[in-house]
């Protein structure tokens, strides 16, 4: 195994424990790096640049990790010394926690950090299909006004709330709010259970309301949730058709992460971007053996994607902050 890869399987660590000194040097590095530090195509040489530097002597220099993070930014953090020890990455860090990751769940915020050590698993349609939303995201963020998403799938059951789940998540974490997830479908059903579990695994509260939605076919019962990822953080799930009143009607980024949805629905009315980002439906797996953990493989495919739009999104908006006069 190559030496960043073993350093990298000890210092993560998805729930509990110290994730160690280079998760922490990479989530230096993903708030304050370039743009080729938050494109996930990159996700193997940033950690492998890290990997070496923590090896060696325990601190990072700026040629160490060029061109992943800019000359006037290392600086500013380094200090005079022109480097970075593990306290002073630490610090650099917790001064960058967004007051709205503070309000998710901790168990949810434990998800999310294991998660953004993942992006090299970000094949490259979806890492083209992040950068989309990425872009749609910083060209259309205001602080304080909401900015919709909705997650379409064809029977709004399974991927398309695992992903407006997800987004949700994303969003809080990496400081974005205002950015909110919604889900629909072509052919509405209902909120499956397996979704429900595969999202309680992780720290999402799923609770029904007690009320039901209309039902779709082969007419089950489709029970409205409500769906919690933090303080002051939750929306209601149930299966609907995506233009059902209850989402967004304009000016919205749609998002196709079923083949079937994204071929029968060319075009998604009221949606400013329309993104295909195809998933294997998890119900392939359903009652055999591997049921859980390819609904859990889903989950967090679809949050690493999530994740790394944010982040991408998230350095859009702080170039164009500095670029301003």
């Amino acid at each position: 195994m190559p030496l960043f890869l073993a350093l990298f399987a000890l210092s993560a660590a998805p729930r509990g424990g110290d994730v160690g000194p280079l998760v922490r040097a990479l989530w230096l590095v993903q708030r304050y790096g370039t743009a080729d530090a938050t494109d996930p195509a990159n996700d193997r040489r940033v950690k492998a640049a890290l990997a070496r530097a923590i090896a060696k002597d325990k601190v990072i220099t700026l040629q160490e990790i060029a061109p992943f993070m800019a000359p006037e930014t290392f600086k500013s953090l380094s200090g005079s010394d022109d480097s970075l020890d593990a306290s002073e990455i630490a610090q650099a860090v917790e001064a960058a926690v967004p007051e709205s990751r503070a309000k998710l769940a901790p168990s949810l915020k434990s998800h999310a950090d294991y998660l953004t050590t993942t992006f090299d698993l970000i094949d490259e349609a979806h890492r083209e299909a992040g950068a989309s939303l990425a872009r749609w995201i910083a060209a259309n963020y205001a602080p304080g006004k909401p900015l919709r998403v909705t997650v379409v799938c064809t029977g709004n059951s399974r991927r398309s709330i695992l992903g407006s789940s997800m987004g949700n998540l994303a969003a809080a974490y990496c400081g974005l709010p205002e950015v909110r997830f919604h889900s629909g479908g072509t052919a509405p059903t209902a909120f499956n259970v397996r979704t429900v579990a595969a999202l309680k695994e992780v720290g999402f509260r799923v609770e029904p309301t007690g009320s039901e939605a209309p039902r779709g076919e082969p007419q089950t019962a489709n029970p409205i949730y409500r769906v919690s990822w933090g303080e002051g953080l939750e929306a209601t799930e149930f299966s609907k058709h995506y233009a059902d009143p209850s989402n967004p009607q304009g000016d919205f980024a749609a998002l196709m992460v079923c083949s079937e949805a994204d071929a029968g629905c060319p075009f998604v009315k009221g949606a400013t971007l329309r993104v295909s980002m195809p998933y294997l439906d998890p119900k392939i797996y359903d009652d055999g053996a591997y049921e859980s953990a390819k609904y859990a493989e889903r989950r967090d495919d679809i949050g690493r994607l999530m994740l790394s739009a944010m982040m991408q999104a998230r350095r859009e908006l702080a170039a164009k902050q500095m670029a301003r006069p």
